[in-house]
Parts: C-alpha cells; structure tokens; sequence
C-alpha cells in the first residue's frame, strides 16, 4: 500500500514537473519571441531610417545638380545677352556713322549741284555767243561735223577694202597653187596598195597535207590561233591565207613558214610558234615605228604612240597603205609649213599622226580623226597638235595654222591618182549620183562633188531659199545620203546660199 502511494506521489510529482516545466518553457519561448519582435521592429526602424537618409541625400545630390545646370544656362543666357548688347552698340555706331557719311555726302551733292547749275550757265553763255559768231544753232553744226566726217570715213573705208581686195583676188590663188605645186614637187612617193589576201608558197603539194592535218586538225588550230582562213585548193605550190588584218596575215604567214621549215606540224607546236610569231611582229611593229620617226626626224614621241605608227605598216585605207600615206602627208606637211614660213617640224609630226585614230585596239563609235586626238592628248603631245590631229576632217574647230596644213596635204597624198583602189567607173558614177541627189531638192541650182567625193558644194538661190532654211536642207542631203548611198569614209554637205545688196546712185 505504501509502495503503490508512493508510486502515486511519484507520479503525480513527475506531472505537477512536466506540467510545470511546460508552463516554464513556454514562458521563456514567449519572452524570447517578445524580445526577437522587439529586435526586428528596432532593426526595421534602424533600416526605415537609412532608407529615408539615403532617398534624402538622393534627393539634395539631383537637387544641386539641377542647380548646377540651371546656373550654367543661366550664365550661358546672359552671356549670350550680353553679347546681343554689344552687337546692338555696334550697329548702333555703325547706324551713326552711316547716317553722318549719308548727311556728309549730301551736303557734297548739293554743292556738285549748285556747281553744275553755275557750269551749264556758263556753257549756254558760251553757246550763245559761238552761236551768234557761227551763225548756226548747235544741232546743226554738229550734225555738220559728223556726216562731213562719215562721208570722208567711209570714202577712204570703201577704197581700202576695194584695194586690198583686189590686190587678194591677184595674189592669194596664186601663190596659194604655188606652194601646193612646190609641196606635191618636191616629195617623191610611190604607190602601195594592200590585198586582203596573202600567197604562201611551197615546194611541193606534199606539204598541204601536213599543214592540213589528220582530219584538219593542224589548219583548224593555225586558224583558231591566228583568226585567219587558209585556204588549200588545188592552186599549185601555194596556200592562201585570207584575212582583213593584215597583222593576222603576217603572223600566219611567217607562222607557216616556221612550222613548214622545222617539219613538225602539230596543234600545240602551232600554238607555240604562233605565240613566238606574235611577239616577234610585235617587236618588228616596234622597230618599224622607231625607225620611221628617225627617218622623218620626229623625236620625243610616247613609246605607245611610236607602237601606233609602227601598227600603221599592217593597215590600210581604200586600198593605200597607212603608214605609207602617213609618210607622205608629213612630209607634205613639212614643205608646205616652211613654204609659208611655220615650224616644219611641229607640222610632219602632225602630219604623222593624223591618222593614229586608224588603228584602234578596240572598235569605237567616233570618227578617228576625234579618237586620234584624244590618243595624242593622253599620251602629252601638246595642243596645236592634237587640234591638227582632231580637225583634219573638220570634226573639230581649227584653232592653229597646223590643221588646215594636215588637212590640205591629207586630201593631197588620198586624192592622188593611184593612191587609192576604186574603179575609175565606179567612182564617176558615186560622183554623179551624189551630185544628182542634191539637185533632186527644190531650190537648188548648182552640184559639185569635190574631194574624190568627199565633200559636196550645194549653191541655191537665194530667192527660193532664206538662211533659216539652209541648215535643214543641209542636214536632209546628210540623212538622204547616209540611206541610200554607199561611200567609203564621210561625206562633208556644205550649201551656199549668195546674199547680194544692191544701191543705185543717181
């Protein structure tokens, strides 16, 4: 019984502890969570308050650089005012002085008036009295004076200009056939007249079969190789070659020589030899243009342009050889130049020029007279040159006396007989018909064909035709011809319209 009551208080002992250390700990846990509530509001309120300093010191930083900027404009504002003073002081002064000068220059013009006011009563006193001397009013003496001295101006005028000209009308044609006969005398030339076709020759037939080739092989590369046409036929010991470059005809020419006399005649063999070939016709083009500038005596030319004239050797025009009638025309021009007392030199080396336009690497739309021109002035050949150059076929104005020389000596070496290839017929009747279509238009009264045709004189009446429509008419004959003719080179149209004044003495 004992055991069991103590059990009992010990038990009870055990509760009335947990029940009291229960009510302890939850004691000590509610003043601990009093006291951590306590800490985070004094935290809080700590951290309220750095927030609050910091947006404040946030705050006065923008707050003084607002200040800043503002005081800056503001200084630049007044600045700027300050300026606009100034300048107004100035124009200020500058209003004053102008206003002075103005006042100083209106005192000066009314005195210049009072001055001219006391001149003219002066003059008309003057005038009275000579007009009472003279006997006539001024008008009248002066009109007097001045036909007096028309009709002596013009009397002299009229006798001068008729003693000069027809001291012209003597002298000019003549001396002017003169030079031309001494310049044509004393240059000796002969004819060269280029084909479009070269004849190679060989020992034997036996060789066309080489140069042809297992199905044609070997001719196909030659001809791809040098653009020319070979042509094999049943000509004996000949092969010939066709082309209009004569350069390609050379080099096809000397090709075949090469291959025939080493015996080994294959594609790539002529391809090789080809290659050679060109560069050695090149070096001769070269050679023949240095040469023919040591011959004439033209020093100092771009090596490009003495290319040109060395490529002159493998052109031609209607039939004559280019660089052959290059020769000619400088040396036509050299002779004519010192007959009229210019520098010789300046004109043969425009007379060897004039023709570079003719052998262009590339096909162009200009006449070569304006292309050749343009040659010369890139390559620095100096003004009166180029002019000469540009203006042989009127395609330029003339600026020097060197260009109606080039021209003049052009239309001679060209209008030789036999220096060009046409068939005498063929050409008469290109004249007539260009003569012909002219005078098919109303109004015209007379056609010549001059310059182995290449210009036409159109002479109309001045009763049918006025000046305004002479440009027209020329420009229709340019058009008509253009359709419905063919003619080597260009064709000038010039129409001539005479305008007469008639007076009658009585």
């Amino acid at each position: 019984m004992d055991i069991i009551v103590a059990i009992s208080i010990a038990v009870a002992c055990l509760i009335l502890g947990g029940v009291i250390g229960f009510v302890l700990f939850r004691y000590i846990i509610k003043q601990k969570y009093n006291q951590i509530i306590k800490e985070a509001e004094i935290e809080a309120e700590a951290l309220k308050e750095k927030k609050q300093l910091e947006l404040k010191e946030k705050y006065l930083n923008r707050k003084s650089e607002l200040d800043k900027e503002a005081n800056q404009r503001n200084q630049k504002l007044q600045t700027f005012e300050n300026k606009l003073k100034q300048r107004e002081l100035s124009l200020n002064q500058q209003h004053d002085e102008v206003q002075k000068k103005q006042n100083e220059v209106d005192a000066q013009r009314n005195n210049l008036t009072k001055q001219q006011e006391k001149l003219d009563v002066l003059i008309a006193d003057q005038r009275s009295k000579l007009e009472a001397i003279s006997g006539l009013t001024t008008e009248e003496a002066r009109e007097s004076l001045i036909e007096s001295l028309k009709d002596e101006a013009k009397t002299q005028a009229q006798q001068y200009i008729n003693e000069i000209m027809d001291e012209a009308k003597m002298t000019a044609n003549k001396e002017a056939k003169k030079i031309i006969i001494q310049s044509i005398q004393r240059v000796a030339s002969e004819t060269a007249v280029e084909n479009s076709v070269s004849v190679f020759h060989i020992d034997s037939d036996e060789v066309k079969g080489r140069v042809i080739g297992r199905e044609g092989r070997n001719i196909r590369a030659l001809e791809a190789a040098t653009g020319t046409e070979i042509v094999v036929d049943d000509t004996p010991e000949a092969i010939v070659i066709s082309a209009f470059d004569p350069v390609r005809r050379e080099i096809c020419r000397l090709a075949l020589h090469q291959l025939v006399a080493d015996g080994r005649i294959h594609p790539a063999r002529i391809e090789e030899v080809v290659a050679k070939v060109k560069k050695q016709v090149e070096d001769e083009i070269v050679e023949t243009g240095k040469r023919t500038c040591i011959d004439l005596g033209v020093h100092g030319l771009h090596p490009e342009l003495v290319r040109i004239v060395g490529k002159m050797k493998y052109r031609s025009s209607y039939g004559q050889n280019l660089l052959q009638h290059a020769r000619e025309t400088a040396n036509l021009c050299a002779v004519m130049a010192a007959e009229l007392g210019l520098n010789p030199k300046k004109a043969r080396r425009a007379g060897l020029l004039h023709d570079i336009g003719k052998v262009p690497d590339e096909q162009l739309e200009i006449p070569h007279a304006l292309y050749g021109a343009q040659i010369a002035e890139k390559y620095k050949e100096k003004p009166d040159i180029c002019n000469a150059i540009g203006a042989h076929h009127d395609e330029m104005e003339m600026t020097t006396l060197l260009a109606p020389i080039v021209q003049v000596c052009d239309a001679i070496s060209g209008a030789r007989p036999g220096a060009r290839r046409e068939i005498v017929e063929a050409y008469l009747k290109r004249l007539n018909d260009l003569e012909n279509l002219a005078a098919s238009y109303p109004g015209v009264t007379k056609t010549y064909a001059i310059q182995a045709g290449r210009e036409l004189r159109v002479i109309v009446g001045a009763d049918k035709i006025s000046d305004k429509e002479i440009d027209a008419l020329s420009a229709d004959i340019a058009k008509k011809i253009q359709d419905e003719m063919t003619y080597p080179g260009q064709v000038k149209i010039t129409v001539i319209r005479e305008t007469r004044a008639v007076a009658f003495a009585k």
